[in-house]
């Protein structure tokens, strides 16, 4: 059964922002996701936690930029949360240099 044509992004833009946003926005959020928990606890088991949860944390941001109306939105948002993330990095380097 074809999808209905109303529901189809129709500007190569938007779909070019939304596959960019799922594929690669995606990844470098559940990256910087699992690096700042590293950073703030056992390291070893959250590399081992990465292996599976990251996949499944990738799909599902994945999804979500496909669900969304622009994808550039999706982008901004995805670009702000590892910026957040990447914060708790910087802050887990500094008050815990050992790990």
């Amino acid at each position: 059964m074809p999808a209905n044509k109303k529901y189809l992004t129709r500007s190569p833009w938007q779909r070019f922002a939304k596959i960019t946003a799922g594929f690669i926005g995606g990844y470098m959020v559940t990256t910087s996701v699992h690096i700042a928990l590293a950073f703030w606890l056992d390291h070893v088991n959250v590399i081992m936690t990465l292996r599976y949860a990251g996949f499944l944390l990738w799909g599902a941001l994945l999804i979500l930029a496909f669900l969304a109306k622009n994808g550039w939105k999706v982008w901004g948002i995805y670009l702000l949360l590892t910026l957040f993330f990447a914060v708790f990095i910087y802050l887990g380097k500094t008050y815990n240099p050992l790990v």
